[in-house]
């Protein structure tokens, strides 16, 4: 099988590839990304003299160099990661978010209809479905109620990833996941940016009273998921992907004081966002009845894990912290301070 990663340089799409190229599940690999401020080619040095593996650096919203990686290529499925995915971003500058989410996911599927792509997984997000009260889980079923300019773009990019395989019996399957974490991830999500502060002795920002409910995903296991989907899911279905591990942010900031032996006096509390989701929750029963797919990794195992890789590779977190990493950071926290 020949597949095209979308956004493969990213902290998810690399690990797929990674994944994909070890444990065989693809003979070739193609990487599409554009090398935003979170695409880091170094994620993919385990791999990057593969016989297998190619890199096209090029942008999804590009026509032109899509048609060109598609002719060339000849793909036997597009997995489809590429997107502007942070909530804080979308909310400060919500254009690139539907540049990115909505166009170029729509740049992909047109293409991919030209050259009859047999198969394509477009790669989604828990929060299309909004704050959810408990004890209430999302099944693929549940009303879409998006509160950021992000998960407004990524529930658009759904509908019409799905349009496409009702008006043009596309084989489209959809999965929609909850809040990753693992080696890798880019340090402006909650977990690494905790892990990276607590190292360095700084503050710990956290969003209003810190009790905002998120399911956390071992990266690994959201893989393994996306490439059951992959092989076994429906055309114009969409699956959930959860890791059964519900948890206030607050309780995850402190773990990861205690994994990184760190005192609680280094949390500070910020002015939360606007329109911040309050709980997320999901239900794994489709992917696993259709599938037989389970998380393998528990939070305290896949913490741990984490911190121990951040612990290893500061140089990696000094290198990808760039200006425009600071520049974020400052912007969005200090206004918030107090």
């Amino acid at each position: 099988m020949k597949l095209l990663v979308t956004g493969g340089a990213g902290f998810i799409g690399s690990c797929f590839i990674r994944t994909a190229l070890v444990e065989g599940w693809a003979e070739e690999v193609v990487n599409f990304d554009k090398l935003t401020y979170a695409g880091n080619l170094e994620n993919l040095a385990a791999v990057a003299d593969h016989p297998g593996y190619r890199f096209v650096h090029a942008d999804i919203c590009d026509g032109e160099a899509v048609e060109k990686a598609f002719g060339k290529e000849l793909p036997d499925a597009i997995v489809h990661f590429a997107a502007e995915s942070h909530v804080d971003r979308s909310i400060h500058s919500p254009a690139p978010v539907i540049q990115t989410n909505f166009n170029g996911t729509f740049t992909l599927l047109e293409a991919a209809r030209r050259f009859n792509i047999a198969r394509f997984v477009h790669v989604s997000t828990d929060e299309v479905y909004g704050s959810i009260g408990a004890p209430h889980e999302a099944d693929e079923s549940y009303p879409l109620h998006a509160s950021s300019p992000y998960s407004a773009s990524k529930a658009g990019s759904d509908l019409l990833a799905l349009a496409y395989y009702t008006t043009y019996k596309m084989n489209v399957s959809v999965t929609r996941a909850s809040n990753n974490y693992g080696p890798n991830q880019f340090p402006e999500k909650l977990i690494p940016l905790m892990i990276s502060n607590a190292f360095d002795g700084k503050a710990l920002p956290v969003y209003g009273d810190g009790q905002q409910v998120r399911d956390w995903l071992y990266v690994e296991d959201h893989c393994r998921a996306v490439k059951a989907v992959l092989d076994k899911g429906g055309a114009g279905e969409i699956y959930n992907i959860g890791g059964n591990c519900s948890l206030p942010n607050l309780d995850v900031v402190r773990r990861i004081l205690q994994a990184t032996g760190q005192p609680e006096s280094l949390i500070t509390r910020v002015t939360d966002r606007p329109g911040h989701d309050r709980r997320y929750a999901l239900t794994n029963a489709k992917l696993t009845r259709e599938t037989g797919w389970l998380p393998k990794v528990d939070f305290a195992q896949g913490l741990q894990a984490t911190v121990d890789w951040y612990r290893a590779n500061r140089g990696w977190v000094e290198r990808v912290k760039s200006g425009e990493y600071r520049r974020f950071y400052e912007l969005n926290y200090s206004q918030r301070a107090g």
